[in-house]
């Protein structure tokens, strides 16, 4: 296949970083520029020329600016075939100037509808219509035509123009299919929106759940292997995605991410992120083996890791604060191996710290996340084999109005805030899910057993002598009273649980025999 010099580009952007050097080397490459409205003004006002297409066409930009390069002149010159006799004849009947390059970035929608308190009118205003069609246009025609829609494509495409004054057929062939995917996600942005913001008629349910849901996704980069060293594995970015996440933080040392470690990085986050005052987790296997919070980020560093010292070995942590010096010379103790932390920043003393001082130091991977904000995530989706689950996220704070004592005594105040501390993390840990936890730290947690007992006889061993005076919370109802007199034996204190079962009197029946205050919250958490 020929590669046709590239002669013009038409360049019409929304986002105009990197441009005037990529324009720069067009020019000096000897390519025509023909431009539009906003983009020819920058490109001038940075010294390059560019035919303004408006005077090509001979129709001027009208309706502010809705119609703009939507003309034959425009589109025969991208959809020309240069192999075909009749469509070079009627180029040169009708005086078609081909296009062999077309830089498009189209308006921003998903940021627009981001913005607090968009109106319809703006979003419908940022709906862009000739970008798309440029775009489609010139990756059908790509045989001929390359199709720019990113500044990160900038260099590759001048690097080939530099050398051979045309780009290659795998250049372009690459470039359309990266050109379609980013239409794609541009519809698929737009009907989702349109599908939430449907009028009288819709139920709030119909707007989270429409017939159509797009999914776009933009990869970040690959992984050593998935989990399991035989299978491959890469990490995506969901298109335009807004808050902090563990995708869009920036790894400050370490060995490369792998699958379980994200997985497990994203767990621990989700559990600090839920508090107010310091907090850390401790992740194995993506079950906490330890949390707690204090009045500072380095005691609860302490207590997290003394939640399951064992399990705490090679484990991924979390913080909700900048981790200082205080809180790395905890880390840094001896004995200790940690495989990952996540935080929202580092002190530079303390990373000074973490990435000199422990014998792990060259390979534990910090990763900064920024400003924790609260999770962005309405909806949580999950692939089975055809399909994808799609459900509202859990990670609302359940309202303490609907709690109610259900036995004779009640919680004092001290329990009830390890009964609040233990419900925070009874929802983070896989069902059936039972833990201890005591002066704001977790100490025991039986998780993902098949028997809610089992669980709990679990996370008693995991306690040890530290159980008596525990509260535990469930994050299902008991079906029977057994895990109530295992409780009891071990010196529980206080229970939490949603409650709803056929045997609750008996389960409140052996509350008040042993003594024990329990609290129903009337919500379950199962995380499957």
């Amino acid at each position: 296949m020929t590669n046709p010099p590239v002669q013009r580009a038409l360049i019409s952007v929304s986002d105009k970083s990197g441009l005037a050097k990529f324009a720069q080397g067009l020019a000096a490459a000897g390519v025509e520029i023909f431009s539009t409205g906003g983009t020819r003004k920058f490109l001038i006002a940075a010294g390059i020329e560019a035919r303004d297409v408006a005077r090509y066409t001979g129709f001027p930009e009208m309706m502010e600016g809705r119609v703009k390069t939507l003309h034959p002149k425009i589109f025969g010159g991208i959809l020309c075939r240069h192999d075909h006799a009749e469509d070079m004849q009627s180029v040169e009947e009708h005086e078609i100037a081909t296009f062999e390059l077309v830089v498009v970035n189209l308006y921003p929608f998903a940021a627009t509808i981001a913005k607090p308190g968009v109106s319809p009118e703006e979003a419908i205003e940022n709906i862009d219509i000739g970008g798309p069609s440029l775009v489609r246009a010139a990756a059908k025609n790509h045989a001929f035509v390359a199709i720019v829609t990113s500044p990160q494509q900038y260099a590759e495409v001048l690097a080939e123009i530099a050398q051979d004054k045309a780009t290659s057929f795998p250049l372009r062939q690459k470039l359309a299919g990266a050109a379609y995917a980013h239409t794609a996600e541009y519809d698929a942005a737009i009907a989702t929106w349109f599908a939430r913001e449907e009028g009288d008629g819709t139920t709030e349910r119909e707007r989270l759940f429409p017939p159509k849901i797009g999914l776009a996704l933009e990869k970040q980069g690959e992984l050593r292997y998935g989990e399991n060293s035989h299978q491959h594995a890469a990490v995506y970015r969901v298109a335009n995605a807004n808050g902090v996440s563990l995708v869009s933080a920036k790894q400050l040392n370490g060995k490369e991410l792998s699958y379980n470690n994200l997985l497990d990085l994203d767990s621990a986050l989700a559990i600090v992120r839920g508090f107010e005052q310091p907090a850390a987790s401790v992740i194995k296997h993506n079950n906490p083996c330890g949390a707690a919070t204090s009045d500072s980020l380095a005691q609860a560093a302490k207590m997290a890791l003394a939640g399951d010292p064992q399990s705490a070995f090679g484990g991924v942590l979390a913080f909700n604060r900048a981790v200082d010096v205080a809180t790395a010379e905890v880390l840094s103790e001896p004995g200790l191996f940690i495989e990952a932390i996540v935080a929202p920043s580092f002190d530079a003393a303390a990373l000074q710290i973490l990435t000199t001082r422990p014998k792990w130091k060259t390979n534990v991977r910090l990763l900064e996340i920024g400003p924790l904000d609260p999770p962005s995530a309405r909806i949580n989706f999950r692939q089975i084999e055809g399909g994808m689950l799609v459900q509202e996220a859990d990670v609302l704070p359940d309202p303490e109005s609907e709690w109610k004592v259900v036995t004779a005594g009640e919680p004092q105040d001290a329990l009830l805030a390890d009964l609040r501390f233990g419900w925070s993390i009874v929802r983070h840990v896989k069902s059936n899910a039972i833990v201890l936890s005591k002066d704001g730290s977790l100490i025991g947690c039986g998780a993902g057993q098949m028997s809610r007992v089992d669980s709990v006889e679990i996370a008693i061993v995991k306690a040890g002598d530290r159980a008596p005076g525990s509260v535990l919370a469930s994050d299902a109802f008991f079906p029977f009273p057994d895990s109530i007199h295992k409780a009891a034996a071990a010196g529980v204190a206080a229970i939490i649980q949603p409650g709803g079962s056929v045997k609750d009197a008996e389960v409140i029946a052996a509350c008040n025999q042993h003594g024990i205050p329990m609290i129903f919250t009337g919500r379950r958490h199962f995380k499957h």
